[in-house]
């Protein structure tokens, strides 16, 4: 079945091609969901809560405590995974999970892991987890080394970008798993 009359040049260029589109078309309308046929659907009818909340990946898997050690950042590994916040953390040992456990506001990131100097333009900015600062023993990660190179030479910044962050927090794509609903 054909929807439009083959081009003979573009068969001549791609073989096969007009048969891999045509089996696309196939593919695609038999795998087509029926209505009223679906995960909500199928979760509904069970009692199931019709929103699958995913956890994501913070820092890209770079360990949070790792970040206060000598040596910096270090990669986390699946085997010391933890759950907090929404977010799964991943640790380079076990004993930097258990640190982690025992008080997670002292070493995940400031303002959700944003940008800083984007929270102070009023903007949720992804952050590079390599370009970071401790300051006043807290972790913020920026975009870039300028915008860090900002806020290291202007302290008074923090100060500013924490005020800031409460009326932000709302917008972030994901909400802590503990937000209200």
């Amino acid at each position: 079945m054909w929807l439009t009359r083959p081009d003979p040049a573009a068969a001549a260029i791609i073989p096969g091609a007009a048969l891999t589109i045509t089996l696309a078309l196939a593919l695609t309308a038999t795998l087509a969901p029926l209505p009223g046929v679906g995960p909500r659907r199928a979760a509904a009818e069970e009692g199931l809560p019709s929103q699958t909340r995913i956890a994501l990946l913070t820092l890209n898997g770079f360990d949070p405590v790792s970040y206060f050690l000598k040596g910096g950042p270090q990669a986390g590994a699946a085997r010391f995974e933890l759950s907090w916040d929404g977010r799964v953390w991943r640790f380079a040992s076990g004993a930097n999970r258990e640190a982690f456990r025992d008080d997670p506001p002292v070493y995940a990131p400031r303002l959700g892991g944003y940008d800083a100097a984007g929270i102070l333009e009023g903007r949720l900015v992804d952050a590079d987890p390599l370009v970071f600062a401790v300051i006043g023993e807290r972790l913020y990660l920026f975009r870039n080394a300028e915008r860090r190179a900002r806020f290291l030479a202007e302290p008074d910044l923090v100060r500013q970008a924490e005020a800031a962050w409460p009326a932000l927090r709302a917008l972030q794509d994901v909400p802590p798993m503990d937000a209200p609903r």
